[in-house]
């Protein structure tokens, strides 16, 4: 299964992904609960993947067949943020871009890259926990024309304060220039994307963070935390597309 197929509402379940060493509370538990309470209505508009001339326009600009992204939408990247992400490409041409959470979004940004590139140089580095996914997600790829480093990634104790549980993803570039967070799911924890903040001092001045689904409650606590703890980034919430993006540049 890829993100090209149609998938069920929630995201898939990483159950059987939970580290042994780390313990599930009961204060985990409620978060999910408590979130998914109050934050339907952003899971709800989250169903739409975008208008059907979004993602023609967003297909034609990456030269991508007219049926390469048919389902969009529920727990993956809608075509407001797939477009936040082409722009910034396009207009910035990082050399190095890691992804957490990989699907269409690993397509469009292998796409953007080679045309921000046009050898294809930008490297794409993605990091996801289902390792079925991730191999589909390579070979189509590969189908469209697009090499990425793509890993299996596992889980483990998340950095610092950080709920939840945190990618193992080894040794990754001493720079980053564009820092894709899309994963792990709020099923997990509400906070638990908060831990990509273990990479931002690998971020060069003018090196981009954009966090997806970032109008959702728990996503706003991780930006209230952000903020207060990285004062060298400048952060905005843009609200295009259904879920909302949180942009933060770093300043100096």
């Amino acid at each position: 299964m890829t993100s090209r197929e149609a998938t069920s509402y929630l995201p898939l379940s990483d159950d059987a992904l939970w580290p042994e060493d780390v313990e599930r509370t009961a204060s985990d538990w409620a978060h999910v609960l408590a979130f998914g309470a109050i934050g339907w209505p952003w899971l709800a508009r989250s169903l739409s993947g975008g208008s059907k001339r979004a993602k023609r326009e967003l297909l034609e600009r990456l030269d991508l067949a007219p049926d390469a992204l048919p389902n969009l939408g529920s727990w993956k990247a809608d075509t407001g943020f797939l477009t936040l992400i082409v722009d910034h490409i396009l207009e910035r041409k990082p050399e190095t871009v890691v992804e957490l959470g990989a699907g269409a979004s690993s397509l469009v940004i292998g796409k953007a890259l080679q045309k921000s590139s046009g050898s294809g140089s930008g490297q794409l580095i993605s990091c996801d926990q289902h390792a079925d996914f991730v191999a589909a997600t390579h070979e189509w790829l590969r189908e469209n024309g697009v090499e990425a480093d793509l890993r299996a990634t596992p889980f483990r104790r998340p950095p610092g304060d950080w709920p939840g549980v945190w990618y193992d993803h080894g040794p990754l570039p001493p720079q980053i220039d564009l820092l894709i967070v899309d994963g792990p799911p709020w099923t997990i924890h509400p906070y638990v994307r908060g831990a990509a903040e273990s990479l931002f001092d690998r971020m060069p001045v003018g090196g981009t963070v954009m966090l997806d689904d970032a109008a959702r409650p728990g996503e706003r606590v991780v930006a209230r935390r952000w903020r207060r703890r990285w004062p060298n980034f400048e952060f905005k919430l843009v609200n295009k597309g259904t879920k909302g993006t949180l942009i933060g540049t770093r300043l100096r």
